[in-house]
């Protein structure tokens, strides 16, 4: 018997320390320490069975014989090498010792030879997955003369259903930590969405009510419950656009296909764009819940429209453009037979209405302000812009008209003063004068163009085309006028330009 134990203590360490036992049974009681009241029934069952002092239901490891369940006794633990259970769990089948006195595994066990003078046991291996992780077992200090094997039977069927309680908890807690994962995604989904400000719904058909996150709440002006009925999330929905993102739907239902629509909210007339498909279906095939987003799409639409604008302003511009080119060519031809001369003459002209074309571009053909009108036609025919060119002015805004109109009455101005006035010497300078005034109502701009420190200045003999120019550059805006006046200390011109 000595050398039985002797060749048994080995065996029971290395299945101890299996590695598919520990991994088994770690992953079923992460938490092996703890006590669980759930398997007390089976101990108290096992201690009736025989009538016992003490029953336990263990774990154990390499290390440790833990109790989850006790009567009896108030330890929690006991170290694996002077564990009756470590050898159940190595033979996998009940394990009985009448007197651990006589027993050559046991008699040298400290539980036996001190307090509390451990005698019998008899002990079932708890199996998980084809490995043996614990025991239900029933402890004595009294020896016994036998057991009789319908005893042993009952106590593995206990054992057995304490293995079914493991796999029931530990399914249950993996369970429970999926969820808890599954609840902690879904609410980053959901924060995260809230925080781009896309709203998420799900449409119950049949209950006839939506449930959606605050994004959503928010961009249809509903109140901010989670649930609502669908005729309060339909009636948000523009009259223009109810009737056709509901058939939109109805049609997506039926083809089983995903619904893609734009819709304006009725009170605030924002645009939102949604989208979704059937979330799940009956066993006929009707659609049960419908699941969508919807995101707010008011800045794009705006940009949509504002380029719609744009383009149709620009046509607009491009066909008066054309007419202004034709004229300008046809007088300009009729002033000069020099083909150079009219290159000249008539490419100024081109870049004096280019600039004022690129202003107004740059605006998206709203307005621009004088000033930059003033510097982007004069800069060119000077060669110092703030020694001569001096401007007193209010804040004067330019629509599209007026922008191209004065831009040619500055060029021609302009040109004439290189040719003849004061920007043909290089102390001449050009003082401007711009004043907003309200006349009958409107804005008027009265703006004067005073030439100083040229050459003297005569009336020319016949007007030529550059003078009608200057004219009739404005004749597009009712109300306007050009006067020039050929003073002897320099041209002046006194222009009238309603705002």
């Amino acid at each position: 018997m000595q050398e039985k134990a002797r060749t048994m203590l080995p065996a029971m360490t290395e299945t101890l320390g299996s590695r598919e036992r520990l991994g088994v049974l770690h992953a079923a009681v992460p938490d092996m320490a703890v006590a669980d009241s759930d398997f007390e029934p089976l101990a108290k069952l096992a201690a009736s069975l025989f009538e016992a002092p003490i029953a336990l239901v263990t774990l154990v490891d390499h290390e440790w014989e833990w109790f989850k369940a006790v009567v009896g006794t108030t330890e929690t633990r006991s170290p694996a090498d002077e564990s009756f259970s470590a050898h159940a769990i190595g033979d996998h089948g009940a394990f009985l010792v009448l007197d651990a006195s006589l027993h050559p595994l046991f008699r040298h066990n400290r539980k036996v030879a001190q307090a509390p003078l451990l005698r019998f046991y008899a002990g079932a291996p708890i199996i998980l997955e084809g490995q043996a992780v614990g025991t239900v077992c029933v402890l004595d200090q009294a020896p016994r003369a036998e057991v009789a094997a319908k005893q042993l039977e009952s106590l593995q069927r206990i054992a057995d259903a304490a293995a079914s309680l493991l796999k029931i908890k530990d399914e249950a807690r993996r369970r429970a930590l999926k969820e808890a994962a599954l609840s902690r995604e879904e609410q980053r989904l959901a924060m995260a969405l809230d925080a781009a400000n896309v709203g998420s719904w799900l449409w119950d058909i049949r209950a006839g009510t939506v449930a959606g996150n605050g994004a959503m709440m928010r961009m249809f002006e509903l109140p901010a419950e989670r649930t609502l009925t669908a005729k309060s999330v339909f009636g948000a929905i523009h009259p223009d656009d109810r009737g056709a993102t509901f058939s939109k739907l109805r049609q997506a239902m039926a083809a089983n296909e995903e619904y893609d629509g734009m819709f304006r909210i009725r009170s605030s007339g924002r645009w939102l764009l949604g989208r979704g498909r059937v979330h799940d279906r009956d066993s006929k095939g009707a659609a049960l819940t419908f699941l969508g987003m919807t995101i707010d799409v008011s800045e794009q639409q705006a940009s949509v429209q504002r380029t719609r604008l744009l383009l149709k302003e620009l046509n607009h511009r491009v066909k008066n453009t054309l007419a202004m080119l034709q004229s300008l060519a046809r007088q300009t031809l009729r002033q000069t037979s020099d083909p150079a001369e009219f290159m000249t003459a008539f490419a100024g002209r081109l870049q004096a209405i280019s600039e004022a074309h690129g202003l107004l571009s740059d605006y998206e053909w709203g307005t621009i302000r004088l000033a930059e009108l003033i510097s982007k036609q004069l800069k060119p025919y000077v060669s110092d812009y703030a020694e001569q060119v001096e401007i007193h002015k209010d804040e004067v805004l330019l629509g599209p008209d007026q922008a191209v109109g004065l831009g040619l009455v500055l060029h021609e101005l302009a040109t004439n003063a290189v040719k003849y006035g004061a920007l043909s010497v290089p102390k001449g300078k050009i003082v401007l004068t711009a004043r907003s005034v309200v006349e009958e109502g409107g804005a008027v701009l009265h703006l004067t163009w005073t030439e100083v420190g040229g050459p003297p200045v005569r009336e020319p003999r016949r007007r030529g085309f550059g003078s009608l120019l200057i004219e009739r550059s404005l004749d597009k805006i009712i109300g306007s006028s050009v006067k020039v006046e050929y003073l002897p200390a320099g041209v002046t011109a006194l222009i009238r330009l309603p705002l």
